[in-house]
């Protein structure tokens, strides 16, 4: 169900429009879908940015973490949430190795998931460290989101999914990569897994809009993962993940229904099922009435 009121169309949201929006004290959504159903879903809710994340290698493809998965199986998801987006920002991930080899390597592989995927936007993980890289993608005309805190891309650097920002050394660092990322031109900056006080801070201190997921309230904006809120993952929840539904319940039912169904012959029945026309079928009946009479 949209918020947006009945009979007012709404208006493509951009880069321009989400700044907007945290000027105004407007609060931000954001949803991740990874295929064509989830995508229309999600933008018929009136979900301001649909992020095509890299977390699609655990949810879609099984695989342990994101650092397997590559550029063109990202590109294949982009393109499907593409058909499904009319309305939202479309932001695609680049995946771990895409953008860590060089500057020239980053951009050209920018430039294929607006050319070949049709995302709107492009997200690096990383602070003061990619500020250059993502200067050089916004020089080739492709907006740029920015990801600090736990970022997933940095997990055996990390040594686990952890909280990130725990010391004032660590809260020095996360303000100068916000404002290296603010300073760059990012077009919005996601924040993961860090202090609700260090993630107000960081909100209050840039222009650019801080989208938040594990990092409390005051962010201008908030991503959860599709699957998270509908409980079609099968470890346990991260904290700040909530649950608004139970899809899991929902399928499991419905799978466990039709294979019951099958089982008994009850599915299909008569009326799910297609039938000859009266002309044919007295057509048939006679050829098989012969068939049966000669052989006697």
């Amino acid at each position: 169900m949209s918020l947006t009121p009945i009979g007012e169309p709404r208006h493509k949201i951009t880069v321009t429009s989400i700044r907007e929006k945290k000027l105004q004290h407007e609060p931000i959504t954001c949803l991740t879908a990874y295929d064509y159903s989830s995508a229309r879903l999600v933008d018929d809710a009136g979900i301001d940015i649909v992020l095509v994340g890299d977390s699609l290698a655990q949810t879609m493809l099984g695989y342990e973490n994101t650092l397997s998965i590559t550029v063109d199986e990202m590109l294949h998801h982009v393109r499907a949430v593409r058909r499904g987006v009319k309305h939202a920002l479309l932001i695609a991930d680049m995946p771990y190795g895409s953008y860590h080899l060089s500057s020239d390597e980053a951009v050209r592989n920018a430039a294929r998931f607006v050319k070949e995927g049709g995302a709107e936007a492009v997200k690096v993980e990383g602070g003061e460290k990619r500020a250059d890289l993502i200067r050089r993608i916004i020089d080739a005309e492709i907006p740029v989101a920015g990801h600090i805190g736990l970022t997933p891309q940095s997990v055996n650097v990390m040594g686990g999914f952890k909280v990130q920002g725990k010391t004032l050394g660590a809260v020095e660092q996360l303000m100068r990569d916000a404002v290296a990322l603010d300073r760059a031109g990012a077009a919005c900056i996601y924040l993961e897994g860090i202090p609700r006080e260090v993630a107000a801070m960081i909100t209050a201190e840039v222009r650019t809009p801080t989208i938040g997921i594990g990092a409390g309230p005051e962010c201008d904006g908030q991503v959860l993962v599709f699957h998270d809120i509908l409980n079609l993952t099968f470890g346990t929840p991260a904290k700040f993940v909530r649950q608004y539904g139970d899809a899991a319940a929902v399928i499991s039912a419905a799978v466990q229904a039709y294979r019951a169904d099958v089982l008994s012959r009850q599915y299909p029945s008569d009326k799910e099922s297609y039938h000859l026309p009266q002309e044919t079928l007295r057509a048939l009946n006679t050829v098989l009435e012969r068939k049966h009479a000669m052989g006697r």
